[in-house]
């Protein structure tokens, strides 16, 4: 479900390699997150964009992954959205929870 393309020292590059991100998916991603999360504890960038499908249920997943996040005070950012998911996020306001960028380069911008 993850693909790690690069570990620097502040975070972890991941491509996330479904295009449905649905109910079916949501516990086994939320699982995965935490576990890479425990497992690295640094700030997870999650490549989204050959996403082309998301749900509640994922998002509840996603939520529940950056909660965790927080607690182990790191964070979860979302790079690569397509145009139909940002624009979901936007509607349900979690573009005000989430850290969101086009792409690696511009979240790279955004911390220094």
């Amino acid at each position: 479900m993850f693909n790690i393309l690069k570990e620097e020292p502040g975070h972890l590059l991941v491509q996330l390699t479904l295009t449905e991100a649905n109910l079916s998916h949501a516990d086994h991603f939320k699982e995965e997150l935490i576990a890479l999360l425990n497992l690295k504890k640094r700030n997870v960038w999650l490549n989204l964009s050959e996403v082309a499908y998301v749900d509640s249920s994922f998002l509840g997943a996603l939520v529940a992954g950056l909660k965790h996040a927080i607690a182990m005070q790191c964070d979860v950012v979302l790079l690569g959205l397509q145009k139909d998911i940002e624009d979901l996020l936007k509607l349900i306001r979690l573009d005000k929870v989430f850290k969101i960028y086009s792409n690696e380069q511009e979240a790279q911008q955004a911390v220094q």
